[in-house]
């Protein structure tokens, strides 16, 4: 069954934006795990059902769907939202911001020093690395030896699979330094930039191929290899397949965020019509329509 997004974050279906961002924060302030009693598990779900919702295309395939990837392939493993779940790139001092109590003067505590501003860079992936997940050494702005950040130094990332392009990684504490005593950093964000694929793209947690079957591949059927990102797989294509059929290949999609199952590599076929017919090429289709085909 699908997750009710509405429901967890205790919207009606007609909320506006606002709404369900000011619903989301009311949770996330109570639940964010930087809290001392703050609640991973109920942050997480409330997490989800906003990624979903205050994204106007993703909400829209929901609303008609049911899934966020508006997903025509069937359920990939249990419906719902099938992207990153990276609630680390939330901030618990931009969500009391968003209710002017930053510093965590909100929650009744005298407030602390201010945090360091935050940085920002770009950092580009394979369509591999981002859908499989990668460790890489980049080169960040060092601003413990130069505040301006002229200065680089090296550091070992893990970015998580099943990123993708525009979403945002959080690492804490690389940002400026505080401009008071005893205040923390503030954080550097990696802006996600994904190459494409010569031949997969992403919809959702499912990887799709494109393939273009002769008129007699598709009505005797045959075997194909077809490139995954493991290496190529041989797929059995049926007797009598059709434009617009869809192939699926198990569990060689999207790497499971902890939602749902590994999506599915999905093959969609359009068989290519000849315009031009030789004489015995039509000699052979006049058979066929009087076999009734």
């Amino acid at each position: 069954m699908s997750k009710d997004y509405y429901k967890t974050l205790g919207v009606e279906k007609t909320a506006s934006a606002s709404e369900i961002k000011k619903a989301f924060y009311k949770h996330a302030q109570k639940h964010h795990p930087d809290k001392p009693d703050g609640d991973e598990a109920k942050f997480k779900e409330y997490n989800e059902a906003y990624q979903v919702l205050s994204d106007e295309k993703k909400r829209k395939q929901y609303d008609q769907f049911g899934s966020a990837d508006g997903n025509p392939f069937g359920g990939g493993g249990g419906g719902g939202f099938q992207g990153s779940h990276d609630f680390g790139n939330i901030d618990l001092e931009d969500i009391l911001n968003q209710f002017g109590m930053g510093g965590f003067g909100g929650f009744g505590g005298r407030r602390g020093p201010q945090r360091g501003s935050d940085v920002q860079m770009n950092i580009e992936l394979s369509f591999k690395e981002a859908i499989q997940g990668v460790s890489k050494e980049i080169e960040i702005p060092d601003f413990s030896e130069d505040t301006r950040g002229s200065k680089t130094k090296s550091l070992s990332v893990t970015i998580p699979a099943g990123v993708e392009s525009g979403q945002r990684i959080r690492l804490s504490g690389y940002g400026h330094p505080s401009p008071e005593d005893g205040g923390q950093p503030g954080h550097l964000y990696l802006v996600v930039s994904v190459k494409p694929h010569k031949t997969l793209r992403r919809e959702g947690h499912h990887l799709v191929h494109d393939m273009t079957l002769k008129l007699t591949e598709a009505i005797q059927g045959g075997k194909r290899e077809i490139e995954t990102l493991d290496g190529k797989v041989r797929i059995t294509i049926p007797s009598g397949t059709k434009t617009g059929d869809l192939l699926r290949v198990r569990g060689k999609g999207v790497p499971s965020s902890g939602f749902s199952g590994d999506g599915d590599l999905v093959v969609v076929v359009r068989v290519d019509i000849p315009k031009k017919l030789s004489k015995k090429a039509k000699e052979a289709i006049k058979i066929l329509e009087e076999e009734g085909m």
